[in-house]
This record gives structure tokens, C-alpha cells and sequence, in this order.
């Protein structure tokens, strides 16, 4: 079943427009990220689908519920989170999330067992009776996702949730939404992050002047696009003959001979990796190291946007 189901998307403010028919669907358990530069219509989509844009229009479904006709039902299935998560500074965490929980109806009988609960999950357990405001960013922005975990929604609307976040908070903020996604939550976030979002995302939607320029897996927008992998070799038995028998396989585009491997730029739409190996065995070559480069977003990404806004 599908929890995310937006189609033919448009949002305008006044003359201008943000999104620009945007499709797509996100089936339950999987990690979404949206990716896109400023003004491209990520947030504009995300606020859509937290039922804060009433006017827009299409359609846009969460768990099978029309946002437009059923918000009240939508806002107990999600859980949003703004990139600027605005927190009430002269409250400590406790009555923080005390006074969401009430806010979201929770039995008082079970609301000092949830609050324990989301604050073990985001690691605040130790900051239960510290004032909000003299938390950092990082720890600020886990609270704010403890507070929009508090009604255990079947999914998050994370925009930017790392955006101002030092390298260390990011990192722990990525683990945590790994921990969720673990858990079966379906995640739809928007991030300027790309390799992080490359590295626990299922699928990835590029987004440039309000449309969907690319959806899928890493691999399927590689393979779409034609792009190339650096793929590392150490040969024992290296020679001039080798290096060109293997230049002259089908899928290779570059081969660099360096002091102590060889640099192969392989087109994995015609020759995967598993194959490529077998037929540089089959040459003879006796492989000591072989060593594909991680993919890179952000080579994508620029190869499918043009720095373009709506």
C-alpha cells in the first residue's frame, strides 16, 4: 500500500508557480528523499501533504485519506517537521513535549510513558528537566522530531531536518532516521544534503522549477542517465597487452594506468560491475584489489538541474 500519493501537484502564490504538476507515490516502510535547490517547490509539496496549503491543485492522499477533504484524519496519520522548527524556549523538555502530548490527546495515563519513550529514541533523556533554550541546534532539532513522533505516526514530513546542524549532528541526526526508518516508518525528506540522503534513502526525486525531473532508485537515475563509475584495480600479472584488452571491452569508456592500480571508467548500463570482473578473469588477470567508487549524487543532481527556481 502506498501512504504517499500525490498526482498532477500544482501550487501558485499569486502569479507565481511553485509546483508544477508533480507525480509520484512512496509505498509504506520506504525512505523518500526530495532534493532540490531553493525555491524549487520541495516545501511547497511537503506543506501540501501536512494539509497547511489548502489551495492547490490535483490530488494528494496519505494512507488512502484526501488531504483536502479529510485534514483532521491526515494530521493523526503524519508527523511534520519544518526546516525553522520554532520551539518554546521558557519550557524545559518535559513540559515541552508534556504539553504537545496534550495537545495531540493522549490519555494522561500514558503520557509519562510516551514522552520517556520519544525522548530515549532521540537520546534527550539525560536533557528531560533542561530548559529548551539552552539546548544546541542539534539537540533542538532531535527534540523538535521527538515531539512530531509523540502521536506515532505511520509517516514524517522532515523538511531540511539537518539545515544549520554541525557535522557531528548531522551525523547523529542521520543515524536517528535510519533507527526510524528501521522501524517501518515511511520518511519523506527533503535535504540539500545529497550524499547523506544517498546513503539511507530508497528512492530520490530531483526537483527543479516545480517539476520532477527524476525519480528512482541511485542506480536506475545512473543507469538513466548514462553516467559512469570509477572503478580501482590492482592486477598482479599488469601489463601494456592487459591494460588494452581490457580498454577494448564493451562498457568501458577510460582506462588510466597509475603507479599502483589501474582506474577503469566503466558505463554500467551496458556492462555491470559482477560482469566486468568475470571478463577481466577471463583475460588472465589476476586480481588483487578490485574497487568500485561510491555513486555521487551530486553528479547527478547537477547533470539533471540547471540551478533553474520556479
Amino acid at each position: 500500500m502506498n501512504v504517499v500519493e500525490v498526482e498532477n501537484l500544482w501550487v501558485s502564490y499569486g502569479k507565481v508557480v511553485a509546483v508544477r504538476g508533480i507525480s509520484f507515490a512512496i509505498p509504506r516502510g520506504e525512505v523518500f528523499g526530495f532534493i532540490g535547490p531553493n525555491g524549487a517547490g520541495k516545501s511547497s509539496t511537503i506543506k501540501v501533504l501536512a494539509t497547511l496549503m489548502p489551495k492547490f491543485a490535483g490530488k494528494a492522499r496519505i494512507a488512502g485519506v484526501d488531504v483536502r477533504t479529510d485534514p483532521n484524519d491526515v494530521r493523526q496519520r503524519m508527523g511534520y517537521m519544518p526546516d525553522f522548527f520554532g520551539v518554546y524556549d521558557d519550557l524545559t523538555v518535559k513540559e515541552y513535549l508534556h504539553f504537545f502530548a496534550a495537545a495531540y490527546r493522549l490519555p494522561m495515563a500514558k503520557r509519562a510513558g510516551v514522552v520517556d519513550d520519544v525522548l530515549e529514541l532521540t537520546d534527550l533523556t539525560h536533557k528531560l528537566t533542561a530548559p529548551v533554550d539552552s539546548l544546541s541546534r542539534g539537540m533542538k532539532q532531535r527534540l523538535a522530531l521527538a515531539r512530531v513522533l509523540l502521536h506515532d505516526p505511520e509517516l514524517l514530513l522532515l523538511d531540511e531536518p539537518a539545515s544549520g546542524l554541525d557535522p557531528r549532528a548531522r551525523i547523529e541526526m542521520r543515524e536517528l532516521l535510519k533507527a526510524l526508518s528501521g522501524m517501518g516508518k515511511t520518511i519523506l525528506i527533503s535535504s540539500h544534503i545529497l550524499h547523506e540522503l544517498g546513503q539511507f534513502c530508497s528512492r530520490i526525486g530531483i526537483v527543479e522549477a516545480g517539476q520532477l525531473v527524476a525519480e528512482g532508485s541511485l542506480e536506475e537515475i545512473y543507469h538513466k542517465l548514462s553516467l559512469t563509475r570509477v572503478v580501482h584495480l590492482q592486477i598482479a600479472n599488469t601489463t601494456s597487452e592487459l591494460c588494452q584488452k581490457i580498454r577494448d571491452l564493451p562498457g568501458v569508456r577510460e582506462l588510466e594506468e597509475q603507479t599502483d592500480r589501474i582506474s577503469v571508467r566503466l558505463d554500467e548500463g551496458i556492462v555491470s560491475l559482477e560482469d566486468f570482473h568475470d571478463r577481466v578473469y577471463q583475460l588472465g588477470g589476476r586480481i588483487r584489489m578490485f574497487q568500485a567508487e561510491a555513486m555521487d549524487m551530486e553528479t547527478a543532481f547537477m547533470k539533471l538541474t540547471e540551478g533553474k527556481t520556479a
